[in-house]
């Protein structure tokens, strides 16, 4: 057989292998996802031997080759780093209920956003430990460097027997002839349904329908090193778990499950997983539980032949298909989220404190064990006598505890000698102070290496301010590295709940109050803002706001002041207080209800009393007018003929009245002279007409009769 004929009875065999599962044009086999999982192996151990080193000087399991008789002790200066930072970061996402505040990026999309934030605090707060999942994601990230959220969906349906009510339809009683009634509007007997008895109906049930979050084990799970430290650049990544017959057929999405031969597999074969238990070498005998590993792989593939790829899952064990199909998740990505404790350059993964002060637990422990050494080699209480001090007599009773007697030659002072601890040399514990404080200086941690006391932090209030001011900046950046973590995952749960969640489901959010989600309203991409608060900066928000209320208490409006009352109370962590305070409405005293009324009464008379009075005072107005114009016009009057008065006056004395008087005389005798003149030729005029007149009448006759 040609080799291009095997290659052909290859794919022909892959082809044949997933058919059973998808029908794709170009489905991907085994060997292509081992390929990119082996490829993808040689970045991954590199970053798994520098976590197992990490992890070592966590725990100061550092091998000591010592002598026989010298200490090999260890000190954990890295464990006592994290044990002051995993409480300063795990607080702030544990001291609220509400971690997720979702605001709407348009107004239109208010009531979806509070919908999603309700429903995401209740499935964090309700639906999973979120004590223990957070503990875990933030002591993961201090440990590793890097934590590894899995974000996946749980469904489960279940059937229950359960209570039905039985229905009859009877007639209605008329209660006052205790005969069947009638019904008005149509005639017949009046009927209505009864309850005669209960049934027993089998009927399913989901008992789960949530999402879960799991923190990954950094030795299970493989991913695209081109990724340049963004996971959402990988191609693919490969997660390994543990499973047995029994889990795969409960979950019903695998098949092929007879193929696989769990005689032969065991979890022991596996020496790239790391298992959970605690005692690897303990496994189950039989086939129903005994536990195989499972891989599954999450990337992008070109399953319809087009050259483009689609995202899609595929998961084996050994090598058969259980599992392939398209992502099932609506976001179309890889479910896995990943965060940084300390990031680095162009790397997914980040780097723990363990890094910067590995050199640093190893200093302090040679320095310790060279102090044991000299405090546990010297002969503490023992004590030497001389020989000559003491007879044999006298040496017996010395060692009874009685009195004794010793030789007159001997000074006792030099006679007897007592072993004590040597003095430990000051450059040890210089070299040790300077290691701590070297070690504090690149965490950022003070843990307090000479006692919990003001003079840990400094001497002054400056120094002090300072050093808090720096080290509240670097747990900062942390923290913000933590909660953008979470937004992602916030991000992936907001979109299942949109494709999961069954069309109404009653979310019980208070004691009080019972929300609808409606699927419909949860697909958009709303901005997710985490409630993220410090211990330091509570109390500082709170003391502000007291101070506010302190100083302008007395000319706020006490609305105001009950608004700044119930924050306090929020930032004191008293929800209960601050909802009674937000509630709060005091109620009326009823001899102050019934002033007020009647002094309400009083007012409304008053004005209208005041109404009346300026109704009147407009009339007034209207008539004082009219009075007003009269007098003026009188004035004017009187004013007019004071002025003719004396203007004839002033004619008369100069004579302007009697030229005035001749001119018009004279005016008048023209006018007569000029009717008398127009009279005169009128008449003149009206006979030489009458003369023409005759004379043309005297023509005409004369020209009639010739």
């Amino acid at each position: 057989m040609s080799k291009t004929d095997t290659d052909r009875l290859d794919i022909d065999q892959t082809e044949t292998d997933a058919s059973t599962l998808v029908d794709w044009e170009n489905p991907p086999s085994i060997g292509d996802l081992k390929q990119d999982y082996d490829s993808a192996k040689i970045a991954h151990d590199v970053h798994t031997t520098e976590v197992d080193a990490w992890l070592r000087v966590l725990a100061g399991d550092q091998t000591i080759n010592a002598k026989r008789g010298r200490s090999k002790l260890v000190p954990r200066l890295a464990r006592k780093q994290a044990e002051w930072r995993y409480a300063a970061l795990s607080e702030p996402f544990l001291s609220t209920d509400d971690l997720f505040n979702t605001s709407p990026q348009t107004f239109e999309d208010k009531e979806s956003a509070e919908q999603n934030g309700m429903l995401l605090n209740y499935q964090l707060n309700c639906r999973m430990d979120k004590v223990a999942f957070i503990d875990e994601y933030v002591r993961t990230a201090v440990d590793e460097g890097t934590v590894i959220v899995r974000v996946g969906w749980e469904f489960e349906e279940d059937q229950r027997k359960v209570y039905e009510d039985i229905m009859e339809q009877q007639p209605v009683m008329d209660p006052n002839t205790g005969q069947p009634g009638v019904d008005p509007n149509t005639g017949q007997p009046a009927m209505q349904e009864v309850k005669t008895g209960e049934k027993e109906v089998m009927k399913t049930i989901t008992t789960k329908n949530q999402p879960v979050l799991t923190v990954c084990d950094y030795n299970n799970l493989v991913l695209d090193p081109t990724c340049e430290g963004d996971i959402e650049k990988a191609s693919f990544a490969v997660y390994s778990f543990e499973t047995s017959l029994s889990e795969l057929k409960k979950d019903g999405r695998y098949k092929n499950l007879d193929d696989i031969n769990f005689e032969s597999t065991s979890i022991l074969a596996e020496p790239d997983h790391s298992v959970n238990s605690d005692d690897g070498a303990f496994t189950f005998q039989d086939k129903a539980r005994k536990k195989v590993i499972a891989r599954e792989y999450w990337g992008y593939w070109d399953i319809d032949d087009t050259e483009e790829v689609k995202s899609f899952v595929a998961t084996w064990v050994g090598d058969t298909f259980i599992r392939l199909e398209e992502n099932p998740y609506p976001d179309k990505k890889i479910p896995f989220v990943l965060v940084q404790y300390l990031p680095r350059r162009k790397n997914i993964y980040g780097e723990p404190d363990a890094a910067l002060i590995e050199d640093n637990q190893k200093i302090v422990g040679a320095v310790t064990r060279g102090i044991i050494d000299i405090i546990g080699r010297s002969a503490s209480g023992q004590q030497g006598i001389r020989k000559d001090a003491l007879d044999v007599t006298n040496a017996r009773k010395f060692e009874r505890g009685e009195d004794y007697k010793f030789n007159a030659n001997v000074d006792p002072k030099q006679a007897f000698h007592m072993e004590i601890y040597p003095e430990i040399p000051r450059s040890a514990m210089e070299v040790l102070n300077m290691q701590n404080n070297d070690a504090e200086a690149l965490t950022g941690v003070k843990a307090f290496t000479q006692g919990i006391s003001g003079q840990a932090l400094g001497v002054t209030a400056t120094g002090i301010r300072s050093a808090l001011d720096a080290t509240s900046k670097r747990e900062l950046g942390i923290l913000r590295r933590l909660s953008n973590g979470l937004n992602r995952i916030g991000r992936k749960i907001i979109s299942m709940n949109s494709e999961f969640l069954q069309d109404e489901e009653i979310v019980r959010i208070t004691n009080e109050k019972f929300v609808a989600i409606n699927r419909n309203d949860l697909g958009g991409m709303y901005d997710i803002k985490l409630n993220i608060s410090t211990a330091e900066a509570d109390e500082q928000k709170g003391s502000e706001l007291a101070f506010m209320l302190q100083t302008m208490g007395n000319t706020m409006p006490p609305e105001m002041s009950q608004m700044i009352l119930a924050d306090i109370a929020k930032l004191r962590k008293m929800p209960d207080l601050a909802k009674r305070i937000s509630e709060y409405k005091p109620q009326p005293d009823p001899m102050a209800q019934q002033k007020m009324q009647l002094e309400m009464a009083l007012l409304e008379a008053q004005v209208q009393n005041e109404t009346a009075k300026g109704q009147e005072n407009a009339v007034d107005v209207q008539l004082k007018t009219a009075k007003t114009a009269t007098e003026q016009a009188k004035a004017r009057q009187m004013h007019s003929g004071s002025d003719l008065t004396d203007l004839d006056f002033v004619d008369k004395e100069s004579g302007t009245k009697d030229d005035r008087d001749m001119e018009l005389d004279s005016k008048k005798h023209g006018r007569a002279m000029e009717s008398k003149e127009y009279d005169r030729q009128s008449k003149m005029a009206e006979k030489e007409h009458d003369r023409l007149s005759n004379l043309d009448k005297a023509a005409f006759d004369s020209l009639t009769k010739a």
